[in-house]
């Protein structure tokens, strides 16, 4: 049975602050919640198009260099963009990517962009970063308990 809802962290641990996608799903993975599943990959592609199917909400998580800190939250919606036939690409294309094969809406979806400052390779996560991602994790708790089906 899928779970109706799902948390899809990416990024590159190894990358200093880029590691904040990974390490939220982490957290939120240990948490052990029914109803959630929680994905984690070095950035979106095609294919997780299928990973949205049969849910009832998704909440899409990355480090971002232009959220405002602590962290953003913004409804998505399906788009063709510049991203769409790359190696890498947006949720917005991941929405996109569903509606071509589902010929119908994908499920909501919301983007998590947790504010990082320090990308180098080899680097750790930041202390700045760190809190983010508490403050993050904090939001997402009271975000899942109202998006928790009955």
């Amino acid at each position: 049975m899928t779970a109706p809802i799902l948390i899809f962290g990416w990024g590159n641990p190894s990358r200093g602050d880029d590691a904040l996608g990974p390490l939220f799903v982490e957290r939120i993975e240990a948490l052990n919640l029914p109803g959630v599943e929680c994905l984690t990959d070095f950035q979106l592609q095609v294919e997780h198009a299928l990973d949205l199917q049969d849910r009832q909400r998704i909440l899409f998580v990355d480090a971002s260099i232009e959220a405002v800190a602590p962290f953003s939250v913004s409804r998505l919606a399906p788009a063709r963009d510049a991203t769409f036939s790359t190696h890498a690409i947006t949720p917005e294309s991941v929405m996109q990517v569903y509606v071509d094969l589902h010929d119908d809406d994908p499920p909501p979806c919301d983007m998590l962009a947790i504010r990082g400052d320090q990308f180098e390779l080899g680097a750790g996560l930041s202390a700045a970063a760190a809190d983010h991602l508490e403050a993050a994790l904090r939001w997402t708790k009271t975000w899942l308990t109202q998006q928790m089906p009955a």
